[in-house]
């Protein structure tokens, strides 16, 4: 191609005004692997420079034109073609003409809307990037590079615990209670579980955390299941009476804040799957829809303080609860 006058003679560098220091944040890519990007939030201006490097200097560059853009899409896996923009913004940054030597070039987009966070899943993909282009003849020069954006939530002053019961008649009647049904992602599940009448043998208990990602529209709905995580819960029989508590830390895990029918494409959902195995390897279970934020940077306390707390305040207001005085709650807190 170089040969007859058709090769790329030039390359492109995006570099961000504040790219040392700005904040980096892992994403996961479509292969699985974990990559560090710029983290931005949303109403953040992006800024920088795009940096036109000549290969042979004093060699004339024709082009129609450089632009720099920043764009935020959404890609459906199965439909690949088609690029689903829901932020489209343009800067012109030289108009048609030529080059003889390297050139830099600013780029200001100010306050930028990014209303979704950044997200790469089993059949989506949502993704932010800035693309620099030169308009050539026959060949454009294009640079890309992407960001990542994480939308923050305040925490909700009203958040109502989680009470349901599951059984079967004359066989099996427990009742669970989580503490809360919305939770930030470094936050920890606290609750209980009541047997009020086994007349089966359970021999394993535990709590599952799944994904469901939902895709598409009408008939191409797809769905797809993740285990996130397995939290046992009980191994053995239980008896009528019993009382286990339950204490899931949910740090330690790959989560996103759930995200409902985005840009009317996809939805990324989370539920508590509570499991009971009987000895004939019989499965019930019942699920519960719980919401997941991302919650800003604060001081936080160490996570198991974090845990005495939610527990204490849980224990406090539980109807089942025992009663306790002032004096006691450091010794309750240590209850498992």
């Amino acid at each position: 191609m170089s040969f007859f006058g058709f090769g790329q003679n030039a390359e492109l560098e995006l570099v961000l005004s504040d790219a040392e220091s700005r904040r980096r944040a892992e994403h996961k890519t479509e292969e699985g692997k974990k990559e560090k990007y710029f983290l931005f939030y949303d109403g953040e201006t992006v800024s920088g420079r795009v940096i036109l490097t000549l290969k042979h200097p004093n060699k004339r560059l024709e082009h129609k034109g450089i632009k720099v853009e920043f764009i935020g899409q959404i890609e459906l896996y199965y439909d690949r073609g088609n690029h689903h923009e829901f932020v489209s913004l343009v800067k012109d940054l030289a108009r048609p003409g030529e080059f003889t030597q390297s050139q830099t070039f600013d780029f200001e987009f100010t306050h930028v809307e990014k209303p979704y966070e950044s997200y790469t899943g089993q059949n989506v993909k949502l993704r932010y990037f800035l693309r620099a282009t030169v308009s050539r003849r026959l060949n454009d020069v294009v640079k890309e590079m992407d960001i990542v954006v994480h939308t923050l939530s305040t925490y909700p002053e009203l958040n109502s615990s989680i009470k349901m019961e599951v059984g079967i008649e004359d066989c099996l009647h427990i009742e669970f209670e989580y503490n809360k049904s919305k939770y930030h992602l470094k936050d920890v599940i606290v609750g209980k579980i009541y047997f009020l009448l086994v007349r089966i043998k359970i021999k394993h208990m535990e709590i599952d955390i799944i994904k469901r990602e939902t895709t598409g529209t009408g008939p191409n709905v797809y769905h797809e299941n993740d285990t996130i995580a397995k939290y046992e819960i009980m191994d053995g029989a239980p008896v009528r009476g019993e009382s286990i508590p339950i204490r899931l830390f949910l740090a330690g895990y790959e989560l996103t804040p759930t995200m409902r029918d985005i840009n009317k494409k996809f939805s990324v959902r989370y539920y508590l799957n509570l499991v009971l195995i009987d000895e004939e390897e019989r499965r019930y279970f019942k699920q519960q829809e719980v919401v997941l934020l991302r919650k800003g940077d604060i001081v936080r306390k160490s996570m198991s303080h974090q845990a005495a707390i939610a527990s204490q305040l849980f224990e406090g207001t539980s109807s089942h609860a025992e009663a306790r005085t002032p004096s006691q709650p450091a010794e309750n807190n240590g209850r498992q």
